[in-house]
């Protein structure tokens, strides 16, 4: 049973590369035979973080990946991705398909903005000549817009909510935790937004309306962080528009990307004509002659404007970034047997797990199966062959064997 795992949704004003980004980063190049979630909404695919797979560090020859795929010593593992509707200015109040977009956000963990870096598009989405449109005024716009919708949320029929708390004498954080809960908002989100507002402590009668929009801001800014996907970055206004983005937003996530290079380069990995993995900085032809001339030269494009200048299509780089950098998240490998890394079947490192990091043995018995964490015993660190305790904190690329009373059976 994997663990249950992060959405993540790309947002984004329309014509921006968001669809396109979206189809890249859930088309890989080979099939794996068993498919990581049974039930996909229409809007949700299947990405994945790449990885160096641990059978590496551990000098062995293979892996038998069974929830995930190892290629080439890359480890992928599957995640979650949501494509969300299209954006644009009003969208909070339900203006264009505001009210969808909304609706599909509220179960997002982290939201990758595709923007348009090259200024192709303006703040409706309508497109205008490259660098005719400033990307930092489309960053602030769709931040805007979701921190609006957070705050009118939040402020709805707020002064009888905030009378009712503190008349009754119930838990701040647990009241607010509970309203919000529709916004996939955990408990350490309301208690680490009231710390950082200055709001703890205080009665909800009190807050101003000011209060209450700093609190809707901060907790939308740490429930749901923003990473940014600066999108059409082969065209030639885009290296100076992501100087000017940097520099706007020095605290921000901004990776270069082309949604557009990387799509055809996996479609051209998957027909056999070129070797690629997501990620890699270049790309190897399998047999020339099979490519038309068009083929030829959007390949030798995409190299010279996207490979060689900027290190990679930049959709892997995001993709890895919201998990590993925004969701602190690592990767550890249950196994059954300790000594030789394999499953009750022999298979090699099956299982690829995302965890959060500061996760402990004992959580990640509950992530593999419900009675090992009941009737957890300790785990075995296999790299090491030490036992460990159920507060053991596990750290990334972890072996790790579970022992359980009820396993014993």
């Amino acid at each position: 049973m994997p663990p249950p795992q992060p959405l993540v949704g790309i947002v984004g004003k329309t014509n921006v590369g968001k669809s396109t980004f979206f189809a890249a980063a859930t088309l890989i190049p080979v099939e794996i035979s068993n498919r990581p979630f049974t039930t996909i909404e229409p809007n949700i695919g299947i990405g994945y973080v790449r990885k160096k797979c641990v059978h590496v560090e551990l000098g062995l020859s293979r892996c038998d990946p069974k929830n995930s795929i190892c290629i080439n010593g890359w480890r992928f593992i599957p995640v979650k991705l949501m494509d969300v509707a299209g954006l644009i200015p009003g969208a909070h109040k339900g203006r264009g398909l505001g009210n969808k977009f909304m609706d599909n956000l509220r179960q997002a963990d982290v939201l990758i903005h595709v923007i348009d870096v090259a200024g192709a598009t303006d703040l409706e989405g309508n497109p205008v000549p490259p660098g005719t449109s400033d990307p930092v005024e489309e960053v602030k716009q769709i931040e805007y817009e979701v921190n609006e919708w957070f705050y009118r949320i939040i402020s709805s029929d707020w002064d009888r909510f905030a009378k009712q708390v503190d008349t009754s004498g119930r838990d701040i954080v647990d009241a607010l935790t509970q309203r919000l809960s529709g916004l996939s908002i955990r408990k350490w989100h309301v208690v680490e937004t009231l710390r950082a507002t200055g709001l703890e402590g205080r009665k909800l009668s009190t807050w101003s309306k000011d209060d209450l929009r700093d609190f809707a801001y901060k907790l939308r800014e740490i429930s749901k962080p923003i990473i940014i996907a600066a999108n059409k970055v082969d065209l030639p206004q885009a290296e100076e528009n992501i100087k000017k983005l940097r520099k706007a937003f020095p605290d921000k996530i901004i990776v270069p990307v082309s949604a557009e290079a990387e799509l055809a380069l996996r479609r051209a990995a998957k027909a056999g004509l070129i070797e690629y993995l997501p990620g890699d900085s270049d790309f190897k032809l399998v047999d020339e002659s099979k490519l038309t001339s068009k083929q030829k030269k959007a390949l030798e494009y995409i190299r010279e404007h996207v490979l060689m200048k900027w290190g990679s299509t930049g959709v892997q780089e995001v993709i890895n970034k919201a998990f590993f950098d925004v969701l602190n998240m690592i990767v550890v490998y249950p196994v059954e047997d300790a000594n030789k890394y394999t499953d009750h079947h022999g298979n090699i490192l099956p299982d690829a797990y995302l965890v959060k990091k500061g996760a402990t043995a004992r959580e990640l018995a509950y992530m593999v199966h419900t009675d090992l964490g009941k009737s957890f015993l300790y785990a075995i660190n296999a790299k090491t062959k030490q036992r460990v305790g159920e507060d053991y904190v596990l750290q990334d690329n972890d072996v790790i064997k579970i022992v359980a009373a009820l396993a014993k059976k």
